[in-house]
């Protein structure tokens, strides 16, 4: 499917991820990547801050408030809590946490995982796969405009979770 792969290789598809658990049969599959220069538990936090905001375009999908540029002091997310907040509006649910490790939020119908894979002890892959039941005219829709946006959110939280693990440093 045209852009339903971005920043990931192959044995990144072949993973099972949460979201895989939610969606059995889904007609859009698509994954995300990028490697943060900053060990796991620096992006972490990073990663749960999507309960406060988009990270990616926000003059269109946050009405033009910034996504935070610093840490806000969160507590590690669970199930049932809200998954992300958008045009001022909260949105979607968490349904599973693995902290440190994965984080699963349904909207809609659309179900994703963040997931961090540790590569040495400063080096992070932060993945990212969204499936879905839908048909396939949608799908292609959805799967174009979601790596826009998916790849600058990826992009935002990677730049921030190595700006605060360096200068923590």
């Amino acid at each position: 499917m045209i852009g339903d792969r971005w920043g990931v290789n192959d044995s990144e598809i072949m993973r099972s991820y949460p979201c895989d658990d939610f969606v059995t049969a889904p007609a859009l599959e698509v994954w995300r990547g990028v490697t943060v220069q900053a060990p796991s538990d620096a992006v972490w936090p990073w990663v749960t801050q999507v309960r406060l905001a988009p990270y990616s375009y926000d003059w269109i999908d946050n009405l033009g408030r910034r996504s935070p540029g610093e840490l806000v002091a969160l507590p590690e997310p669970h199930v049932g809590e809200r998954f992300t907040t958008a045009c001022g509006r909260r949105l979607g649910r968490i349904v599973s946490v693995d902290p440190g490790n994965a984080m699963t939020g349904t909207i809609l119908s659309a179900v994703m995982s963040y997931v961090l894979v540790a590569e040495g002890h400063s080096t992070t892959r932060l993945l990212l796969k969204l499936v879905m039941q839908t048909n396939r005219w949608v799908a292609l829709g959805l799967s174009v405009g979601d790596l826009a946006m998916a790849r600058r959110q990826l992009l935002n939280l990677k730049l921030l979770a190595e700006r605060q693990h360096h200068s923590d440093l």
